[in-house]
């Protein structure tokens, strides 16, 4: 099993992730769209990525801006966010070598995507979400989504795999199981963010466990809310979820959000004969 780190806010640059996962001995590094040097235009610059990832022995997974909303209901926009999973695709499929390098050749080079929740308008007596009122419309978009993407991945060793955050809404698990039936869509289950949000999301996630092949690791609490904490300093049976991860030959990002976290989970992995 083999893991890897996001970038950190800590690392200005590419090159100091890539000297810190090294340093580690981690296999791979999850490029984050949310932070500007790694957005599009980085990623359109793959023989870049690639010279520093074959100088260091790393490859590259993605993860895309948590605003990516491939169902917003203005065209201007879903226009905007297409055209950024069509680039974002592209760029994947030019590092697929890299990864079959350094990484697993059996797994797919990832996208990962948040899913949007959308609007809500609060009523006197409830909130009435946007993408629950015009639910036809809602998945609509997501069909046309996953047209997209199926045509532009093609056979390509790539995936986009769905993270669960604060809780998959009922219309969003329906949009999840539709993505589910194509073979370029797969499951990611951060265990930091279902255990803070009380493990709502884990029947549904484990139901589906045959799709289940990229994690995010890290420790979390329920009471207080607290989550992205350093292996060990949680309430999450990490030993399980690592096993199970294990089981399913899935991926795995140590995904803190502090060097001292990293490293101290890194140190966790080793007493604990995970890596």
């Amino acid at each position: 099993m083999q893991y890897g780190m996001p970038t950190l806010v800590e690392n200005s640059v590419l090159e100091e992730n890539l000297s810190l996962c090294r340093k580690l001995g981690l296999s791979f590094i999850e490029l984050n769209m949310n932070f500007p040097e790694y957005g599009i235009d980085t990623l359109d610059n793959t023989e870049a990525l690639i010279s520093a990832g074959e100088q260091n022995g790393i490859y590259y997974t993605i993860h895309l801006d948590e605003t990516f909303n491939p169902a917003d209901f203005n065209p201007l926009v879903r226009k905007a966010y297409l055209e950024t999973a069509e680039r974002t695709i592209e760029a994947a499929k030019k590092l697929v070598p890299l990864k079959d390098r350094f990484g697993d050749p059996s797994q797919p080079v990832t996208i990962n995507m948040h899913m949007h929740h959308g609007i809500h308008v609060t009523l006197p007596d409830r909130k009435v979400q946007m993408y629950d009122r015009n639910f036809d419309v809602y998945m609509d978009c997501f069909r046309s989504f996953i047209a997209f993407c199926e045509e532009r991945i093609g056979d390509s060793d790539v995936a986009i795999t769905v993270e669960n955050t604060e809780g998959f809404k009922a219309f969003e698990q329906q949009a999840v199981d539709l993505m589910l039936k194509s073979p370029v869509f797969l499951l990611t289950w951060d265990i930091g963010h279902s255990k803070a949000e009380g493990e709502g999301d884990v029947p549904f996630i484990l139901a589906r466990k045959d799709r289940l092949k990229h994690f995010h690791i890290h420790d979390g609490r329920e009471n207080p809310h607290a989550n992205h904490l350093a292996l060990g300093d949680g309430e999450i049976d990490i030993a399980a979820r690592l096993s199970l991860a294990e089981d399913l030959g899935a991926r795995c990002v140590l995904e803190t959000k502090t060097v001292a976290a990293l490293e101290h989970s890194v140190e966790w992995l080793k007493q604990h004969n995970f890596k």
